[in-house]
């Protein structure tokens, strides 16, 4: 295992550094202590070649802008909140809006644009970085004091565990996820439309105009929501469906996690070989195919354009404070919340 520091630039006066991390069998990683942001991820094809798997940016100058959120840590609260306004113990608060009148991946400031402070680690199995970042009270509009931290560890068996850490004195919101766009391609050499995505999900999030939750969960069963015995990412961006034409053709939608100790969802890169699976203790994940994503950006691989990555959000239901009858997101005041995704990197034969 090996991990090593270097700056990286400047932001406000404060020093951002980029930590290269790598596991004995040559899988690597890089991230930064701004906006804890994974700017590239090498993993190998069945062939044995090394090539990242996610969309990163060159420079912290891409970082700085970042507007799809590339692999950083979004908060206070990732995803919309309607009318970027909340009510909590009987208190309205307004938080930046950001998305129109709605609030969108924790505002201005939020987790993705701030320099954390950062510890790196180095075991016998694994090594990594430790951030933390404390959000003053009034913060982008929301209440308490909120201590965060974020651990990313690399491991032996391929394997990246992202955990997820908090405590307010106040009563607040929390709803972090990493923003990480996957290509298992490698280099960004094709799009994520022939990706298989298998999900343990039976219901997935309603949305209106806005992209905000209706509240009701619509059943997956007979629509391209379905991927429990899994399916290609390009049946959502030709569907005469009315929620995937909704989001410009594709998904972006919370899926309610079903039960089970087993990875909750895998994705599959059939030319390359290489799996993704993943794990995680959070109610929901987002999965959005970049139906969005601007040709303007260039990546470190090469320019942007739609589909060339796919999120996997794990998270709480986005507005959920407005949705009793989702999960709480709700942080009460001096209580610790704590949340754990995997991140196991496999390959077919």
């Amino acid at each position: 295992m090996q991990i090593k520091r270097e700056d990286y630039g400047l932001v406000d006066g404060q020093t951002v550094y980029r930590y290269l991390l790598s596991n004995r069998n040559g899988m690597k990683m890089t991230c930064l202590n701004y906006g804890c942001a994974i700017t590239s991820l090498f993993t190998p094809d069945r062939q044995g070649n090394y090539e990242n798997v996610i969309l990163g940016f060159a420079d912290l100058a891409g970082y700085q802008e970042n507007v799809p959120c590339s692999g950083v840590v979004v908060g206070r609260v990732a995803g919309r909140i309607r009318e970027a306004a909340f009510e909590l113990a009987g208190t309205t608060y307004q938080v930046t809006a950001n998305s129109g009148p709605h609030h969108l991946h924790g505002g201005h400031p939020g987790f993705s644009h701030v320099v954390w402070q950062s510890e790196p680690f180095l075991q016998q199995d694994r090594c990594g970085v430790r951030f933390a970042y404390t959000s003053p009270d009034g913060e982008a509009g929301y209440p308490g004091t909120l201590a965060a931290q974020v651990t990313y560890t690399l491991i032996d068996t391929d394997e990246l565990i992202i955990e997820y850490q908090a405590q307010s004195d106040k009563d607040t919101l929390f709803v972090p996820t990493n923003h990480m766009y996957f290509n298992l391609s490698g280099g960004l050499k094709r799009d994520i439309l022939q990706h298989t995505l298998r999900l343990n999900s039976s219901r997935f999030t309603e949305l209106d105009a806005d992209s905000l939750p209706t509240g009701r969960l619509l059943e997956v069963t007979g629509t391209v929501f379905d991927f429990r015995q899994g399916r290609v990412l390009a049946d959502g961006t030709v569907a005469d469906h009315p929620q995937s034409r909704l989001v410009k053709n594709g998904y972006d939608h919370a899926f309610a996690l079903d039960g089970g100790t087993a990875a909750q969802m895998e994705l599959y890169d059939a030319a390359s070989g290489r799996i993704l699976q993943v794990r995680t203790d959070a109610p929901c994940v987002v999965v959005y195919t970049g139906n969005q994503l601007s040709d303007t950006l260039v990546f470190t691989e090469g320019h942007s354009r739609r589909y060339l990555g796919v999120c996997l959000e794990t998270q709480g239901f986005p507005d959920a404070i407005h949705h009793p009858q989702f999960p709480s997101v709700v942080l009460p005041a001096g209580q610790l919340f704590r949340s754990t995704t995997t991140y196991a990197f496999r390959l077919s034969r």
